[in-house]
């Protein structure tokens, strides 16, 4: 975190952060627009904005209260909690566009300001002849003299004018909420509009800047002896006032004049305040103070984007970060700012300039209220605001931001979003720093994992095997000579079942083979990332195998539930591996696994074109897992030309019996498997392996049965003796599975 961000000169404590954002929601639109607004869609129809609007701005000012709470708010405002909390790249693209909307906000107010005039141009017609046709002969002297004041001058000068401005704002309220004014309307209807009123987005559009003031009072952070305090107090305090003030000037407009004039006249709380002349005062004052606010926060926000170094050429860097050094304002990014606030005072349209406006502020908010929903999930330990919002407020408020985007001007909304992608592209092209975002992701992910993982496990009530899937673990010291185990877990994991791939390391835990580990690790990781998977990787380290069986089969799965499926594999050319099984297999069968050996081959896993299943007299309990392993691997994408071929060895006399049995449990389980492939072979008298080997010889995998006797009685010969056929999975189930 640059400590470059933080003023030395810091002296602002909270009213100034409550007057600026204050005098910015309680404004022009309030003076201008606002009985316009009730004009168009009636009372209940201002009630909705007032209320959709602030359904976004609450939720934003309990987020912004929260993060500031949390960390250091220095200079920089909306933008250095956004970036530190996201990342300086997609920080930086949504600061840009926020410091585009508070320099498009001073021409604003100052066209607002403009428009003060109107009672002043008609009593110049009326009495001296002399029209102004067109009011940027007041707004650019305005600006021009509103620029060279601050830029001389400063915030300090921003802040006394404030404190007169708000005096000024506050009794021409006042005097309006007291006025009874002659031509009030004898029966008020509360959903009276005029005729072929706007609509209700369009109006939301113009009026949503006036809600807008909690960005103006945060763009003071660099400047406030205690952000933490001050913004959270400041923000809310402003954002609850206005709302409040908001609701009442609703009804007055209402009950004091027809919808047609309040559509007609803008200045039409002329003729309701007591004294009319206050309210163009009012306005005027309204409107350099949050021109004042505007011009002070967005020149802030550009010096923090340069202070980071976000821009790529670091002469506009070095140049955006100077200060005036006898009252520390950023003099550089002053001038940008005052530039753009110029084009958009010649352009002089004030209901265009607040469609820009309301688009770049729903983006800005919209990020806010989805860093405080994320940070909820998260958990991460350094996130401690002594302030905490709800985590259903800022997803509200997030929703919302993107929903109403749309709703209010397509395009406009569509061209937002082009330009922040745009500018969030351009940084990260020249700058790779993602940390914000990746951590801030990476934690909601842990936590959104770890609850699917207690839930799944606490969801299991019954009997898993009443709907088996394969819950497969792989232990190997092999896993950089032959990819084949590896191969055979992603494809069983990559739709019906959940696959942890386990390299094991043989030695004791210590400093270096805990170092050799992690280094396993990364390899393993970079060999997966080459093959679309979803198998879990892990090291373990054990004085020897026996151990790590004994570890492995003890460990939780990824799914929230324990593992039923262990798988070894050995290479055909050294036998030799197959004693670890052989010698812990009473260990394995004691855990009640289903145990699958792979024995690799030469040949690997061919072409993925045929699955062999090879099912004895001796395979009662095997037959179901067997074929159901099958059709699990041909559900990849690897095997998607794949077909499966049971071969089934029984004696002659119970041989139509049998493939009876297995052509009703493929078309009562739905297996994709033709009769046509279902082969009985006569196992009188005859070599069972010698049969396997003829006809499956080409086979791209078999899968044969075995039993504990078997193991018992043969041991390694078991598993052996298959020259030249491709690769052969042995498979024992530790009891029948019902395919359903």
């Amino acid at each position: 975190m640059p400590d470059n961000l933080l003023k030395s000169k810091a002296n602002f404590g909270t009213f100034p952060v409550f007057l600026t954002a204050i005098s910015t929601i309680l404004g022009a639109i309030l003076f201008l627009r606002f009985g316009w607004a009730v004009g168009n869609v009636g009372f209940i129809g201002v009630i909705g904005i007032i209320i959709l609007g602030h359904l976004i701005t609450i939720p934003t000012a309990m987020a912004v209260a929260e993060i500031a709470t949390n960390q250091k708010v220095l200079g920089g405002g909306a933008y250095y909690i956004i970036s530190r909390s996201f990342g300086l790249n997609i920080g930086a693209a949504i600061g840009i566009t926020l410091y585009l909307s508070q320099a498009i906000s001073v021409a604003f107010y100052v066209i607002a300001f403009a428009e003060a005039f109107d009672p002043l141009i008609q009593w110049i017609a009326d009495n001296y002849g002399l029209l102004i046709y067109d009011k940027r002969a007041i707004s650019i002297p305005t600006m021009a003299l509103l620029s060279g004041l601050f830029l001389s001058r400063g915030a300090n000068l921003g802040m006394k004018a404030l404190y007169i401005v708000a005096g000024i704002l506050g009794v021409a309220l006042v005097l309006f909420f007291l006025g009874a004014p002659d031509t009030a309307p004898k029966e008020i209807i509360l959903d009276a509009t005029i005729e072929n009123p706007k609509s209700f987005f369009y109006v939301f559009t113009i009026i949503f800047p006036a809600f807008t003031g909690l960005a103006a009072g945060l763009g003071l952070s660099g400047d406030l002896k205690n952000p933490r305090k001050s913004i959270p107090q400041g923000t809310i305090w402003a954002t609850i006032v206005g709302l409040i003030i908001y609701l009442f000037a609703a009804y007055k407009f209402t009950v004091s004049a027809s919808p047609e004039d309040l559509a007609s006249d803008q200045l039409i709380m002329r003729k309701i305040a007591v004294w009319g002349p206050i309210i163009p005062i009012g306005l005027a004052a309204a409107s350099i103070s949050s021109a004042l606010g505007s011009i002070m926060v967005a020149p802030r926000t550009l010096q923090a984007i340069g202070l980071d170094d976000i821009f790529p050429q670091q002469g506009l860097n070095k140049w955006l970060k100077t200060e005036n050094k006898k009252n520390n304002e950023p003099i550089n990014a002053s001038v940008i700012s005052i530039i753009i606030a110029f084009v958009f005072v010649f352009i002089g349209d004030v209901n265009f300039v607040a469609q820009i406006i309301s688009m770049f502020f729903m983006v800005t908010y919209g990020a806010i209220c989805m860093i405080s929903f994320l940070e909820h999930f998260a958990a991460d330990p350094s996130y401690r605001p002594t302030f905490r919002s709800k985590w259903y407020l800022s997803l509200l408020g997030a929703i919302l931001s993107i929903w109403i985007m749309f709703q209010m001007n397509m395009t406009y909304a569509i061209l937002s979003l082009l330009i922040m992608g745009g500018i969030y592209y351009g940084i990260n092209q020249s700058s790779k720093e993602q940390k914000g975002l990746a951590k801030l992701f990476k934690g909601v992910v842990f936590q959104l994992s770890r609850y699917l993982q207690i839930f799944a496990q606490r969801a299991e009530k019954g009997d898993r095997e009443l709907s088996w899937r394969p819950f497969a673990i792989c232990i190997s010291e092999d896993s950089f000579k032959r990819r084949s185990a590896f191969d055979l877990l992603r494809w069983i994991s990559y739709k019906y079942g959940f696959g942890t791939y386990i390299h094991y390391l043989e030695g004791y835990l210590n400093e270096e083979t805990n170092l050799e580990s992690k280094k396993v690790m990364n390899r393993l990781i970079n060999l997966a990332s080459g093959s679309k998977n979803r198998v879990y990787l892990d090291t373990i380290i054990s004085p020897s195998m026996t151990s790590a069986i004994a570890q492995v089969m003890q460990l939780s799965g990824i799914s929230g539930t324990g593992y039923n499926t262990i798988l070894f594999e050995f290479s055909r050319t050294k036998p030799s591996r197959l004693n670890y099984v052989i010698d812990n297999y009473n260990l394995i069968k004691s855990t009640h696994f289903d145990v699958c050996i792979l024995n690799t081959s030469y040949k690997g896993f061919g072409y993925h074109r045929e699955v062999h299943v090879w099912i004895g007299a001796e395979d009662l309990e095997n037959a179901n897992l067997m074929i159901l392993l099958a059709y699990i691997i041909q559900g990849h994408p690897d095997w998607k030309k794949g077909t499966i071929k049971i071969f089934a060895v029984y004696p002659e006399d119970q041989m139509d019996i049998q493939k009876e049995k297995l052509l009703v449990l493929i078309k009562s389980g739905r297996l994709p498997i033709s009769p046509s492939n279902v082969q009985l072979i006569n196992a009188d008298h005859t070599n069972k392996k010698q049969v396997i080997m003829q006809n499956s010889m080409d086979a791209d995998l078999c899968i044969l049965g075995f039993n504990h006797e078997e193991v018992e009685k043969e041991g390694t010969k078991l598993f052996t003796g298959f020259e030249d056929m491709g690769n052969i999975l042995f498979v024992s189930s530790y009891k029948e599975i019902n395919i359903k």
